[in-house]
């Protein structure tokens, strides 16, 4: 039963010392199973707080945290905050995995949504994991967006980041109603990216991040949603072609077939995505069941 979980607020320090905001939500009984969250940038962990109480409630033991200056891990202030983007990956994932492989027995998933995909190739110790599923995870080029889309994502870039980032000192995401507030140097180091088909490993000053992917060898599964403009599933297989060592299942859904009105970026961890909930528990462990029966597969 739901009103039987436990959930726990804590602090774990990242790898630098950095306080993070962590939750931790326990199933009534044994664990079968350990689950890390891993969230998408500008969306803090109390957005997949119904994601870990279903999974809890299945019997699986469910961690999320909020990247530091997102959400319970802000300063006070962003103005003056300084961090590297990858940091999210190498300090503060790898801190939450370490502490959640040192508690518990039963096997080690994770699931990543969008920024959460990119993270497992750059994540120390990532070979403890056993299997993934990732949620609208691409490579963040606008050519791979809808027309409309494009223009936005280019507006964002060239006029309005800039614009926010020059009169706050950090990106104010919250004005645009897309997000949480992020510090400036990971807008600068998004925005660079996002000028490439292939994302950051097109950039020349991260030599090395293709080899460090090929390291990655647990079984993948790769999901995108038809109406999803940010990450379409072309997008999406530009990124996970850089996982050319893993298994990776890339599951295309259409969200009519779910009787939905639309997924997007954000629905896939909504109420309304329950049957996608049961399907990616039944893939973590091994069951390998469509209960969607709304894929398809290039």
């Amino acid at each position: 039963m739901a009103s039987d979980l436990i959930a726990s607020e804590l602090v774990v320090p990242a790898a630098d010392g950095y306080p993070l905001g962590v939750t931790h939500v326990a199933p009534s009984g044994p664990a079968q199973g350990r689950l890390i969250v891993a969230g998408a940038t500008g969306v803090p962990q109390r957005f997949y707080a119904r994601f870990a109480r279903f999974a809890a409630a299945q019997g699986i033991a469910v961690w999320m945290l909020d990247y530091r200056g997102v959400g319970a891990s802000r300063p006070a202030s962003l103005r003056d905050f300084r961090m590297n983007y990858l940091d999210w990956a190498r300090l503060d994932l790898a801190a939450l995995l370490d502490h959640v492989d040192g508690r518990g027995d039963g096997p080690l998933w994770l699931v990543g949504h969008s920024f959460g995909g990119h993270a497992i190739g750059l994540l120390p110790g990532h070979e403890r994991i056993q299997r993934v599923v990732t949620f609208a995870t691409g490579a963040g080029w606008h050519g791979w967006m809808p027309p409309l889309e494009r223009l936005r994502v280019q507006f964002l870039w060239r006029v309005m980041g800039p614009l926010l980032v020059s009169a706050t000192g950090y990106l104010a995401w919250s004005r645009l109603g897309l997000g949480e507030d992020l510090p400036r140097d990971l807008f600068h180091q998004w925005r660079r990216w996002c000028r490439w088909p292939r994302y950051f490993f097109e950039d020349p000053e991260l030599p090395g991040l293709a080899e460090q992917f090929a390291e990655v060898r647990m079984p993948i599964r790769a999901v995108n949603a038809l109406d999803d403009h940010w990450a379409p599933p072309a997008s999406r297989d530009a990124f996970m072609a850089q996982y050319r060592n893993a298994p990776v299942d890339a599951v295309t859904l259409d969200p009519r077939k779910l009787g939905l009105r639309n997924i997007g970026h954000m629905g896939y961890f909504r109420p309304q995505a329950l049957a996608l909930w049961v399907d990616t528990l039944a893939w973590l462990r091994g069951l390998g069941t469509d209960a969607t029966s709304a894929v398809t597969r290039p």
